[in-house]
């Protein structure tokens, strides 16, 4: 799948364009929300030596380079080049390729065939990256991510049907175990109970799903104290509060996408976000 074939990003990418220095710099605020580590030499190097089935495959230096320029494309929405770019480079540019699949897939592609065939390539990158690293965060989240989105495409009764729903949640409470404070897995599962409770009453969530609407709740509420600037925190709590509660959490579902309207992106996801928070809102 070349970069020829997806959707150009619909705005400016002038405020996203991460070059040189700037990216490193900008790394600890960009990636809050997941924790991805930044991908210098340093890094390729102790990720090869901690992971033999990539030992001697890569050079820590070019490695690196093709790396923060496939985080480069995605930051500043050229979302096929990344995908390209990570792809290339095999399990170690997963995290960047599906990153980058995975919003475009939930944003900008239109054709519904294309936009699941997207998500399930995506979820297996992250299979490939589970078994050569089984110990990274984001293997496991972006993973979750991608299945999470290919449920929703295809319905959620439909995803629990295929077991679908227990793999995210799996993944989800991997994603957490290996990093307490991954907020955009404290999102998804805030999401994911929500979902599940919406779609199959309380009592049948919790005895079949383990989820529950006190579970929706308290990972939202995490999910805004680890990222209290994020408009898809807002976008996310607002649908599962609606979910959970219906009319009688509109009002707040309102408040909170007025918020995540006006949080200040940061890259092309951030200024999706906000963009999709004004068009719901």
């Amino acid at each position: 799948m070349t970069a020829s074939k997806w959707k150009p990003f619909p705005h400016s990418d002038k405020d996203y364009r991460y070059e040189g220095a700037a990216l490193k710099k900008a790394w600890p605020d960009l990636h809050r929300g997941d924790c991805e580590p930044f991908p210098d030499a340093a890094f390729v190097k102790d990720f090869v030596t901690r992971h033999a089935r990539l030992k001697g495959a890569l050079d820590s230096e070019k490695t690196a380079a093709a790396l923060q320029s496939a985080w480069r494309a995605y930051h500043r929405g050229d979302f096929g080049a990344a995908v390209v770019e990570g792809t290339a480079l095999g399990p170690i540019g997963a995290n960047a390729a599906n990153k980058a699949a995975n919003i475009y897939a939930t944003y900008l592609e239109t054709d519904g065939r294309r936009k699941r065939e997207i998500l399930l390539s995506s979820a297996e990158r992250a299979e490939a990256l589970q078994a050569a690293a089984p110990d990274f965060p984001n293997a496991f989240y972006f993973h979750a991510q991608a299945l999470g989105r290919y449920a929703q495409e295809i319905s959620i009764a439909k995803a629990l049907a295929q077991g679908i729903g227990g793999k995210v949640k799996a993944s989800l409470d991997k994603t957490i175990k290996l990093e307490p404070k991954h907020a955009e897995a404290h999102i998804a599962l805030g999401a994911y109970h929500a979902e599940i409770v919406s779609k199959v009453g309380g009592m049948l969530a919790g005895l079949t799903y383990g989820a529950s609407r006190e579970e929706a709740i308290r990972h939202f509420a995490l999910a805004r104290k680890l990222l209290p600037d994020s408009a898809i925190a807002r976008i996310e709590e607002a649908n599962g509060l609606v979910m959970l509660f219906g009319k009688g959490k509109l009002a707040e579902a309102r408040k909170l996408y007025g918020e995540a309207a006006r949080c200040a992106p940061a890259d092309a996801m951030q200024k999706l976000d906000a963009e999709h928070a004004k068009e719901e809102g």
